[in-house]
């Protein structure tokens, strides 16, 4: 695995380093130790699929309260998507800075998200599905979000948002 460091402390995108012959390839994912060896979080105790039926489906910006705060490792498995953190960490030299990634099955691009971020993606292709290995379970009570489109982020997303739930469309500015 390749780890490249994002401008937003923690924030690391994972390139898998390919092992390949005439049969296709071999590339590892997920490997504790090499983690560990980068600074990551590898207490990650929750596996999830999530999947998306439309192009410009815009699921985020989601985050939890400690204790319930999440490390999450992020992974396509079909199609595409513009994959956003936002550092919500006061006192953080990036604090309300965010990074942007184009994760596909394609390029095989995986991005690890530290507790105190904000997480949320723009599916770039219909049928697109992603796995996420995340450190805490849900906790309603602790759940919480920022507007994607909130002027205090100045996200710029690749594309229109077509599709996204009520909830995520009615949280209020950050404050």
């Amino acid at each position: 695995m390749k780890f490249t460091p994002t401008k937003i402390a923690g924030v690391q995108v994972i390139d898998l380093v390919q092992h390949g012959d005439d049969r296709g390839f071999f590339a590892r994912c997920w490997d504790r130790e090499t983690l560990l060896e980068n600074g990551l979080d590898t207490d990650l105790s929750i596996s999830a699929i999530t999947f998306n039926e439309h192009a410009g489906t815009l699921r985020g910006m989601h985050f939890q309260l400690p204790p319930f705060a999440e490390t999450k490792f992020v992974r396509v498995t079909r199609g595409a998507i513009f994959d956003v953190a936002v550092d919500l960490r006061k006192g953080s030299p990036t604090y309300l800075q965010w990074h942007g990634e184009i994760l596909s099955a394609d390029n095989r691009r995986q991005l690890y998200i530290p507790k105190g971020c904000a997480h949320g993606y723009l599916t770039l292709e219909p049928k697109t599905e992603l796995t996420y290995f995340l450190s805490a379970a849900y906790s309603p009570e602790h759940a919480r979000g920022v507007r994607y489109n909130d002027a205090a982020f100045g996200i710029k997303w690749p594309g229109e948002v077509k599709v996204i739930a009520p909830r995520d469309a009615q949280y209020a500015e950050y404050e």
